[in-house]
């Protein structure tokens, strides 16, 4: 199953909930709206939720629970409401998972992984020029993953709402910077034999300031090229394999995903659209992309529809060409199946990452051409999660200005 971290992916919704209020922005050199002030961080600490025989269904024995105490929680974006409030989505998870050892005499392991994800409001209280304490309350969404032996449930899934609650100390290191130490507790329910859980942890926030006019200036007088708007048309196919995406995504430093159910081939369009450059190398763009797919083994077919936040860094340019690097994270999109090739995907919200390289090249830098991977998967938002891996995708394009 697709279980590999996906906090890399979920920062991407960070960058999301601005989309919305940017189609009339003509400033690209500034943060847009739903950016300025805003914030994201991360905490790293111990996570304990006491999971014990009393998860087990009735008729199972189990000899060891292994619960690893290591865990990450990130806020993917926090945006202030006035000076002492503000409104946060987070998202945590152990880096190892739970862990059933030689149930009922198999002699097996078998893994129980959770995660908690939250929409959430945080008070913040000054104590000193340096110093203030926070509490937060809110929604939080609880997701596990049990385990079967033989078709026959041992610990069961879990999907639920329940309140989340936590507070931090915060040190503000500067108008960037606060550093803290935090916790965050969320209730038992009962009904899903789900523990208690209580994460303590150090970390940091990071404040996007907006930009000073001397910046910006410099900004939109460096002469490079941004285009503000382009469209796309891809191909999809397996004939050269799936080598760069199994590449990329195991290994000890996986960088993307994989998927356990494999596209064939495809057809998408997609419509680009430029939200924010720096002087040079750095551009945020946001994507409409459909596509049309046909899975390997079965030859189902597949449709999707997806809004993409990317990542564009370019890294050589010259007088008629530009080469870039890309990647997108998090695209919420409707997926028309919830099971291809007998995998189970979970439900019909999903997301969409991809990543590639490409080029803006011709007169006036006109004309596009680039290489991507993709991948949709709903970031274990949903227990079932096994993923969709796309390969190689060539895409064609023309800049529209």
């Amino acid at each position: 199953m697709n279980r590999k971290p996906t906090a890399n992916r979920l920062l991407g919704i960070f960058f999301l909930l601005q989309c919305f209020t940017i189609a009339a922005q003509d400033k690209r050199t500034q943060y847009p709206a739903g950016l300025k002030n805003a914030y994201f961080g991360v905490n790293i600490g111990s996570i304990n939720y006491p999971f014990s025989a009393a998860q087990l269904e009735p008729g199972f024995t189990v000899d060891a629970v292994s619960v690893p105490h290591t865990a990450v929680r990130i806020v993917l974006y926090g945006c202030p409401i006035n000076k002492y409030l503000s409104a946060r989505i987070t998202y945590m998870r152990p880096v190892n998972w739970v862990q059933y050892k030689n149930v009922k005499g198999d002699r097996q392991t078998h893994s129980v992984w959770m995660n908690i994800a939250g929409l959430t409001l945080e008070g913040h209280l000054p104590v000193g020029k340096k110093v203030s304490v926070t509490a937060e309350a809110g929604l939080g969404v609880i997701t596990r993953n049990g385990f079967e032996i033989n078709g026959i449930p041992v610990v069961k899934n879990a999907n639920y709402g329940t309140g989340l609650f936590g507070g931090a100390i915060q040190y503000h290191l500067n108008k960037k910077w606060d550093l803290q130490i935090s916790t965050a507790w969320s209730p038992e329910h009962k009904k899903t034999k789900q523990p208690p859980t209580l994460f303590i942890a150090g970390g940091f926030n990071y404040n996007l300031r907006p930009l000073s006019k001397e910046k910006t200036e410099r900004n939109a007088a460096s002469g490079y090229h941004f285009p503000k708007q382009f469209i796309l048309a891809g191909h999809t196919t397996h004939a050269l394999g799936y080598g760069v995406n199994n590449a990329l995504s195991k290994g000890p430093v996986p960088v993307f995903w994989g998927g356990d159910a494999h596209i064939k081939q495809g057809f998408s369009i997609s419509y680009q659209r430029n939200i924010f450059h720096a002087r040079k190398v750095f551009a945020m763009d946001w994507a409409v992309h459909t596509g049309i797919w046909k899975s390997r083994d079965q030859k189902e077919n597949l449709f999707t529809v997806s809004l993409n936040p990317v990542f564009r860094f370019n890294a050589i340019r010259t007088k008629t060409t530009d080469i870039f690097f890309e990647y997108s994270v998090a695209g919420p999109t409707y997926i028309y199946k919830t099971n291809v090739d007998n995998v189970p995907l979970g439900r019909k919200f999903t997301f969409h990452d991809f990543m590639g390289i490409g080029v803006f090249t011709g007169k006036n830098k006109k004309l596009h051409a680039g290489i991507r991977i993709a991948h949709y998967s709903n970031g274990n938002i949903f227990p079932e999660n096994d993923g969709v891996k796309i390969p190689l995708t060539f895409n064609l394009g023309y800049v529209l200005n």
